[in-house]
């Protein structure tokens, strides 16, 4: 059974399924999905669109699923999925896609903190944080556990590796290879997130194994294909380093620097 605010307005079309705690004058739009268990602040906004999973927690006065913001959006349906146990704090914003994907998703088990931004058509891994007010434009995609500081803003169709992390008040401009910590200003590599992979359970052998692919990669006295070529004869059967190199393989808008 699902608890509701009387001053709650939930659409008739709204699909609900059970153990839903439904708070005082938040609004529940058609063509809106949540699962079991989840609970939905005070004055929050479920826009059509949304698809909430189970165990989803919403604070007061999130918008979830509103239109995106992009002067070429024509209204076409599209919907924005928040999946299993990840939390929404206040006043946090997020968009659908547009006709481009349709699809902005949010992950399992990720903390979208206060003021934060969400954009349309972006993709957000599992396990991933955003302090608050990160800011992410269009297209944004971050793969599983990635940590963005507080007000950093990342910009429209960037890529970041899993298991990075990046600093606070900083500015993404160019895609970030995976496994790494970013910060300074502009932003650059700073060294590999040593304590973030190793609370994740990375061998010593694998983390001494990535210092090494990047510190090639990194190397001034190599171009980025001598340091693909070189990184591709040194570690090309490690499993990250493979990640890694593919990573590099697929992105279009150019690697941080150091």
């Amino acid at each position: 059974m699902n608890k509701i605010h009387p001053s709650a307005i939930v659409s008739p079309n709204a699909i609900l399924g059970d153990n839903n705690i439904i708070g005082p004058n938040a609004i529940i739009e058609e063509n809106v999905e949540i699962g079991n268990n989840c609970k939905i602040g005070p004055f929050a906004v479920i826009y059509p669109g949304a698809r909430i999973k189970n165990n989803v927690t919403i604070h007061q006065s999130a918008s979830v699923a509103n239109v995106p913001q992009d002067l070429s959006f024509g209204n076409e349906e599209s919907i924005l999925t928040i999946d299993d146990n990840t939390t929404i704090r206040e006043f946090a914003t997020l968009h659908r896609g547009t006709k481009a994907t349709g699809h902005t998703y949010i992950g399992k088990s990720c903390f979208i903190m206060a003021y934060s931004h969400v954009a349309h058509d972006d993709h957000i891994g599992d396990h991933c944080i955003l302090a608050n007010a990160v800011q992410l434009a269009g297209h944004v995609h971050l793969e599983d556990w990635v940590t963005i500081g507080g007000g950093t803003v990342v910009h429209q169709f960037c890529n970041i590796g899993q298991q990075v992390m990046i600093g606070g008040g900083h500015k993404v401009t160019q895609d970030v290879p995976p496994f790494i910590l970013a910060a300074d200003w502009p932003l650059r590599f700073v060294s590999l997130n040593i304590i973030g992979l190793r609370r994740r359970g990375f061998s010593d052998e694998n983390i001494q194994a990535l210092k090494q692919v990047y510190a090639i990669l990194y190397s001034k006295s190599l171009n980025l294909t001598q340091a693909k070529e070189q990184i591709e004869k040194e570690f090309g059967t490690n499993e990250y380093a493979k990640t890694a190199l593919q990573f590099l393989a697929q992105s279009k808008r150019g690697i941080i620097g150091s």
